[in-house]
């Protein structure tokens, strides 16, 4: 069926719900949702939408990263916080591996200029230890010693390594794995991995973000290919590349651009980009869990 859309462009429906539950009536403090797709050049929202049961005072802000995230507050006790975001996006297709980069950033290592390193600080600078060396020095293998290293091929070949030598396992913990401890266990989520590829590309003076948001698995609309982590929220990273911008990567399904990554917030830090965060007040007991399900369909 012809969809009348420019050519490289898809349509999706995408509904995320989060779901709160609890042995009794409690009450909640306000909640930081960030749900609503950041708009670009490849990406427009077309529709969106937001219900919260119990009721609640919605508030729609940006953040410091420019992410759009809605401060939720429950008016009453409930024994159940239901939060539904429903919405309609065009996608077009990146091309990544075929944008050019400048040239004094070709090959590894290269230089930021002095402007960008004063707006790429936050991003160069890693968030966690390496006391012993082992996250440098396995970040050092992907730099070629017969020849020349490319710099968008040094990433290239880091995120496919990550997707063939380790093994995905979905994680209901809060946070993230420390990069130390996903090298590890050899073993990890996808939020684990993108801080994993994030921290040892900053080692190597790559200025890199965490992306959470969505992505589209094929499979569900009868496609051959399948998509790891598609039913929750995703997460990748971006890494800035001078002449490209930020360019996509995704460690977990060696995914490179495309339209199937549905970016919702940017951040340098993973603990920034919650797709939900919240307070409630009751005894301990009564939480009883949390079920998240995100469906990304091809209208």
């Amino acid at each position: 069926m012809d969809s009348g859309l420019p050519t490289g462009v898809i349509q999706y429906d995408i509904v995320h719900t989060t779901v709160y539950s609890y042995r009794q009536p409690v009450s909640f403090g306000e909640h930081r949702v960030m749900f609503r797709p950041r708009d670009s050049h490849d990406l427009r929202v077309l529709a969106t939408d937001l219900e919260v049961s119990p009721e609640s005072i919605v508030r729609m802000i940006q953040d410091p990263h420019s992410n759009s995230v809605a401060l939720v507050q429950p008016l009453v006790s409930a024994t159940e916080l239901r939060i539904v975001a429903s919405f309609t996006i065009e996608h077009a297709r990146t091309y990544n591996l075929e944008l050019p980069l400048s040239p004094s950033a070709a090959d590894f290592p290269f230089c930021y200029s002095i402007d960008e390193r004063f707006d790429l600080e936050h991003y160069l600078r890693p968030l966690h230890d390496d006391p012993a060396g082992k996250l440098s020095a396995w970040a050092r293998q992907f730099i070629r010693t017969d020849g020349p290293t490319g710099t968008r091929e040094l990433l290239v070949t880091m995120n496919q390594h990550i997707r063939d030598q380790f093994s995905y396992a979905s994680r209901d913990d809060e946070g993230t794995q420390t990069p130390l401890r996903t090298l590890a266990l050899g073993t990890g989520s996808c939020r684990d991995f993108a801080l994993l590829m994030m921290e040892a590309a900053r080692r190597l003076g790559y200025a890199t973000r965490f992306v959470s948001g969505y992505l589209y698995d094929p499979a569900v609309d009868g496609g051959n290919d399948h998509a790891v982590g598609a039913g929750y929220t995703h997460a990748w990273l971006q890494a800035y590349l001078p002449g490209a911008g930020w360019v996509p990567f995704d460690p977990t399904n060696n995914l490179l651009g495309g339209n199937q990554l549905i970016r919702v917030g940017v951040a340098r830090d993973p603990a920034q980009a919650a797709p939900v965060a919240g307070s409630w007040y009751g005894e301990p007991e009564d939480y009883l869990g949390l079920t998240v399900s995100v469906t990304v369909h091809r209208v």
